[in-house]
């Protein structure tokens, strides 16, 4: 198993964020980029690419519930994949990418309209685990 050196390549997120960063500069509204503490984030090198080139990033809490709902689209996905029972890497790679791309708009609408909800679940258990 390989493992990212995140001072031999550049943030990990530079490369989608990068090729679309045009696009939410004209967004009508402020945004900021979400991520957690995942060690190849938080490099000396990751942390000041961003500054660098002007995007805010959310504070994370060290051991913070995960509220990203990209998280319940990954599941959505292992369900399937769960389901499928691909026999093979060329099956798997088929039931992801066919399941990834039956994802619709209104459940990412659904999911990013839950934070709120997730949000006050949070801080009404003190920051503990929720059911999101």
């Amino acid at each position: 198993m390989a493992l990212i050196s995140s001072d031999k390549c550049p943030p990990p997120a530079t490369y989608m964020l990068l090729r679309n960063i045009r696009k939410l500069k004209d967004m009508p509204l402020k945004w900021v980029f979400q991520q957690d503490n995942d060690p190849k984030h938080t490099s000396k090198r990751a942390k000041s690419w961003f500054p660098t080139n002007k995007i805010n990033v959310m504070e994370w809490p060290a051991q913070s519930p995960d509220l990203n709902p990209i998280e319940n689209l990954w599941g959505d996905i292992k369900n399937v994949v769960s389901e499928a029972k691909p026999r093979n890497v060329n099956e798997l790679w088929n039931v992801v990418k066919e399941s990834w791309s039956g994802i619709t708009a209104e459940r990412c609408h659904m999911l990013v309209d839950s934070m709120p909800h997730r949000c006050e679940a949070v801080i009404k258990n003190c920051g503990h685990t929720t059911k999101y």
